[in-house]
């Protein structure tokens, strides 16, 4: 019987999850955020199919760099995308970024030089990160504050989803139409999310910027985001365990195709199995958190899947491949924890005119705690092999720790 009642109840909250689609100007702009997700996909997969022409022993240090060029752009330029998309009309940001990524990729089929590869990826990704705070400060202006995690919710199981099933569907069409003809369809794919986005009414995006605001100032304006994302203590301790976050998914990124193949002795196909159950976990959890945890501590959630995620990969390097599958599961479900509170604090803290430059420093330091977690798991993994899971388990308990004891007040923000 309670079997039953917990079926149900998870099943209305996935149908919640959705409800929030009969919001037209929010599904549009959801289906052009998930086109746009699944161009990536084709993005990155050519890619990898490129690099491997270049030469198969430069394969991996094509992909490397253009991962590193990836996340400097968003760095670099995510804060003054978000001072822009406070300043100007962010449907214009919006459907002009998707537009010139789609020229970006349309000149990916007729690279030559592996010179190029970095200036396009970097190029594609500056306009990314112009995309990203700018979609993300327009959710909580186009839905209403009882379905705004809903929608967050709905739009982070998306990018799960895709980031399994998004691969899989660029390597079928590659081996239809070829390595570098995919790139032509994952610029089609940039257009049909810009003629969606065109389709918007640019006054239901943003509140009306006030005429006696003070002259552009880029650069005080993103230090003002920062100061505005560091200043509130519930947005600090999400950012905090991001880091968390980050530390151990970049284990996970980083380290499983090695474990797999060499701890292991498998093949190619057990590791896409134990990603997919990554994928389905984190895909659940963004679904079912963004319905059911509306009362609950944000604090609580945000401890549990940092908890979840170091406890998994700690124990890793121990187990056997079915069990493997079942921890990879759980790290999914803690990783979609740990990232979605952070999101929603900042649609619900933060002054509707000042949350474009917040959602562009979150985005920046949230990747800049990637590019931190990388070289560190890239160490863990080739020092230490057959323990690597075991010592990022333990930098990751290390920092949450540290994220808890710089939680000052704790019993004043308990319950978000």
């Amino acid at each position: 019987m309670n079997k039953a009642v917990r079926s149900r109840s998870l099943l209305n909250a996935l149908k919640e999850s959705f409800q929030v689609l009969k919001n037209r100007i929010f599904s549009l702009l959801y289906f052009a955020e998930s086109i746009s997700l699944l161009g990536d996909a084709f993005t990155w997969v050519g890619l990898a199919l490129l690099s491997y022409q270049f030469g198969k022993e430069r394969s991996a240090v094509i992909l490397a760099t253009a991962l590193t060029l990836r996340v400097t752009a968003f760095i670099i330029f995510s804060p003054f995308a978000g001072v822009l998309a406070d300043r100007m009309s962010r449907k214009i940001i919006l459907y002009v970024t998707h537009f010139i990524r789609m020229a970006i990729v349309a000149c990916l089929p007729f690279v030559d030089q592996e010179w190029q590869i970095y200036v396009l990826v970097f190029l594609l990704n500056i306009f990314n990160a112009f995309f990203t705070p700018t979609y993300r400060a327009v959710i909580p202006q186009v839905v209403d504050h009882a379905n705004y995690r809903q929608a967050v919710g709905l739009s982070t199981a998306t990018f799960q989803i895709l980031g399994v099933l998004g691969p899989g569907l660029a390597g079928i069409l590659a081996v239809w139409f070829g390595a570098r003809d995919i790139f032509f369809i994952d610029a089609v794919s940039f257009v049909i999310a810009a003629i969606l986005i065109l389709m918007l009414p640019a006054a239901k995006l943003q509140h009306a910027i006030k005429k006696n605001e003070k002259a552009f100032t880029a650069w005080h304006d993103a230090i003002k985001g920062i100061r505005l994302l560091f200043k509130n203590p519930l947005i600090r301790f999400a950012l905090l365990i991001e880091f968390v976050s980050a530390i151990a998914g970049a284990q996970i990124l980083v380290n499983t195709v090695g474990h797999i193949k060499s701890g292991l002795h498998l093949d190619d196909k057990h590791y896409g199995w134990v990603m997919a159950a990554f994928g389905i976990g984190a895909s659940i959890a963004a679904f079912v958190a963004g319905s059911l945890d509306k009362t609950k501590s944000r604090r609580l959630s945000l401890i549990i899947g940092a908890t979840v995620l170091a406890i998994t990969i700690s124990i890793t390097n121990f187990v056997g491949y079915p069990l493997m599958l079942v921890l990879w599961l759980f790290a999914g479900l803690g990783q979609s924890l740990t990232e979605m509170p952070s999101e929603t604090l900042i649609g619900e803290n933060i002054a509707e005119n000042e949350q474009g430059k917040v959602y562009g420093s979150h985005f920046a330091f949230s990747h800049l705690w990637w590019a931190v977690a990388y070289p560190i798991a890239g160490f863990m993994g080739s020092h230490y092999p057959g323990k690597d899971f075991l010592y990022g388990g333990v930098v990751s308990f290390f920092l949450l720790g540290i994220a808890l004891l710089f939680t000052k007040r704790a019993k004043k923000i308990i319950s978000l």
